[in-house]
């Protein structure tokens, strides 16, 4: 099975390597999961796993999924995910999956929902430059120039302007592995993740490593 699990951010800290070096890493809870769904060719027209993560209790999840988990002889889960695989042979619904289906060393892509930032101004969100902030100027943190005038009399597709920010779907791609800790499920992980605290991340086998 291609390597995959559901984690949860916990968050960051710095570890030492064998020369002394700093690592920045991000601590994930790796699992343990569940595979709840098998999807294949010639059922569903592709091959996946679907994954379950975090217990939760049978009150809080809806008809539908009840049905689903019923249907599989499986306790309710907290979160699903969805992961493409290549073939599915060697996996069937009810296994477990933990940290350990990584190693050090690995590389690896993480996929998170970042954090919301709310309504911003094209300086925090597009990162332009501020006007000049003499109290004659009268031009601060407005966007600037909408375009011509009667032609083409209107803003063009695409124009930075003010709007919703972050909480946005992110895929950060080639991260390294530092370390598995199987005892506590825990993935370190170089660098920074999407995600506050508590997010839910997609953890999956890179696919731009050589």
């Amino acid at each position: 099975m291609q390597k995959a699990i559901i984690g949860k951010k916990v968050g960051m800290t710095q570890i030492f390597d064998d020369r002394g070096l700093v690592i920045p890493v991000t601590v994930i809870e790796a699992g343990p999961c569940i595979v709840t769904q098998v999807k294949t060719v010639e059922t569903d027209g592709y091959n996946s796993i679907q994954l379950g993560f975090g217990d939760v209790k049978e009150n809080k999840v809806n008809k539908p999924l009840k049905g689903h988990f019923a249907k599989s002889k499986l306790e309710c889960k907290k979160h699903l995910r969805e992961f493409r695989v290549n073939a599915t042979e060697d996996v069937k619904v009810g296994d477990e999956v933990k940290a350990d289906v990584f190693e050090q060393g690995d590389k690896i892509d993480v996929q998170g929902t970042t954090k919301g930032k709310g309504f911003q101004g094209v300086i925090k969100r597009h990162g332009q430059s501020r006007g000049p902030m003499g109290h004659g100027s009268m031009y601060h943190r407005r966007p600037g120039s909408m375009g011509s005038t009667s032609t083409p009399g209107r803003v063009y597709k695409g124009k930075k302007l003010p709007g919703h920010t972050g909480c946005e779907t992110v895929t950060i791609q080639n991260l390294d592995v530092v370390k598995v800790d199987l005892d506590k499920n825990v993935l370190l992980v170089k660098g920074s993740v999407p995600g506050a605290k508590g997010a839910i991340l997609k953890i999956k086998k890179s696919v731009k490593s050589a």
